[in-house]
């Protein structure tokens, strides 16, 4: 593995959050009812025309914006021909020599080090039907096909062939999502089929500058099977060529539960699609006034966002790269603070109590029960004195499930925090009595002796004891 290295380029197509479908006026809300969000334009019936929709060409322009493109004063719809069952037209609308953008690149980091990975373009197209099949795609009796989502507003993102592992894969990946979620213009949701990646891979010898011979892995949908996909593909490329074999340039699929790439179809040649431009469409003429207006609307994008967080709030750049990386999660944090002026304290509980819960249950922010206020709320409580930071961990983990505030929860649970130095003293005195051993270590000099003191203490009054207000009672009795 190390005397090879990886060329990876993306197409990562991203679903347009319009109301209403590229050429037509259907909805495109997700779900619904099998072959019920569809008409006679997007079902391609003979004798209906296409109209464009102009929030596609905005949303196109934003996003290629955000992505440091050249943003095309003309581009023009094309028919890109084939045939498969979820197309019903046999051609799919798109764009192939004059797409709306080109040139562009993000940056991404990748163990400490930022790297720029290129954009070779970014073009418009509707999308197919979809395939449901009844169990495994390579093994499935019979598929059935719903055309909800045919002509479904996308753009395809595609990356110069700069990417060398599969980890900057995923960050690439993960970084094109956190820009295009705070641009508006998609919500990115991998699991709903809003973002979706296709990944041309090849190995070659370090120091070789000749691309090796690729495979495509098709329609990846988490940042995980990108990962694992990216890595396998790669390890099974070195094995064969190191076993004196040769690559077949074909097409695969990822298998996750046997974690493997599947061969689907061989690709020796470039598959002709017959590009024409669609003469059902008039070309896209953008006046640069627009561009402009386009352009000084856009919001603060991730990176900007990371930089203000590190000079206005003083956050460590990891805390302000882990916070920006979803819209949602900055979005939550910004909002706390408008409730508690203390962002790294904030920083602290979302990277940690918030992040451990959300990855046990497998949810991410958005479905969190606990609102920005509460988490505020529950903050304060510790730094009145009502509850102790361990405290805080029960009461968040409550709020975590139930929503309910961390006032609530402190009163129903009887856990407001003892205070009273009197009633601290008085468990303080029967800890050192039945503790002699750890009493003559702390006086020996042995530090750690007080810890387990104030763990005896902290039992004893479960938890409840304000911690230092019993570690200094500790001290002062055993002076």
């Amino acid at each position: 593995m190390t005397q090879y290295e990886a060329v990876i380029g993306l197409e990562v197509h991203v679903e347009l959050k319009t109301n209403t479908k590229i050429f037509c006026n259907c909805t495109t809300a997700f779900g619904g009812e099998p072959n019920h969000h569809t008409c006679p334009v997007c079902l391609g019936l003979p004798g209906t025309l296409p109209v464009l929709n102009k929030k596609v060409v905005e949303y196109a322009v934003r996003a290629g914006l955000a992505l440091n493109c050249e943003i095309a004063g003309f581009s023009k719809f094309d028919r890109k021909n084939y045939y498969y069952p979820d197309l019903p037209k046999n051609y799919q609308v798109s764009q192939f020599d004059l797409p709306i953008a080109r040139r562009g690149y993000v940056e991404i980091e990748v163990a400490g080090q930022t790297k720029r990975i290129g954009i070779h373009h970014i073009h418009m197209e509707e999308d197919a039907g979809k395939l449901v099949h009844q169990g495994n795609i390579m093994t499935t009796p019979y598929s059935l096909v719903d055309y909800n989502r045919g002509g479904m507003p996308l753009i395809e993102i595609v990356s110069e062939p700069d990417i060398r592992s599969p980890e900057e894969a995923r960050a690439y990946v993960e970084k094109l999502r956190a820009i295009i979620q705070y641009t508006g213009v998609s919500d990115c949701r991998m699991e709903e089929g809003s973002l979706r990646c296709d990944v041309n891979i090849s190995v070659r010898p370090k120091g070789q500058q000749e691309f090796g011979t690729k495979t495509e892995i098709k329609n990846l949908n988490s940042f995980r099977a990108l990962q694992r996909a990216a890595a396998y593909e790669m390890e099974r490329q070195i094995k064969v060529l190191e076993s004196g074999g040769k690559i077949i340039q074909e097409t695969r699929t990822w298998d996750e539960d046997k974690g493997i790439t599947v061969s689907m179809r061989s690709k020796e040649e470039a598959h002709d699609y017959r590009y024409f431009p669609d003469p059902d469409l008039v070309p896209v003429v953008l006046d640069q006034q627009w561009i402009e207006f386009i352009k000084d609307s856009l919001p603060e994008l991730p990176d900007q966002r990371r930089r203000r967080y590190v000079e206005q709030y003083g956050l460590p750049e990891y805390d302000a790269g882990i916070l920006t990386l979803t819209k949602e999660m900055s979005d939550y944090f910004e909002e706390t603070i408008g409730y508690y002026d203390k962002p790294k304290v904030i920083s602290n509980w979302m990277m940690g109590e918030m992040s451990r819960l959300l990855n046990l249950s497998g949810t991410d922010i958005t479905a969190c029960k606990i609102k920005p206020r509460q988490l505020a709320e529950l903050i304060k409580l510790i730094d009145q004195g009502t509850i102790s930071g361990k405290i805080a961990k029960v009461v968040f983990e409550e709020m975590f499930a139930s929503g309910k505030d961390p006032a609530t929860i402190v009163q129903e649970k009887g856990l407001v925090q003892i205070s009273d130095e009197g009633a601290i003293a008085s468990v303080v005195e029967e800890v050192i009595a039945a503790n002699p051993k750890s009493v003559e270590d702390y006086k020996a000099g042995k530090e750690k002796a007080i810890g387990f003191l104030v763990g005896q203490v902290m039992k004893a009054t479960k938890g409840k004891a304000n911690p230092d207000m019993v570690n200094k009672l500790l001290r002062e009795k055993l002076q």
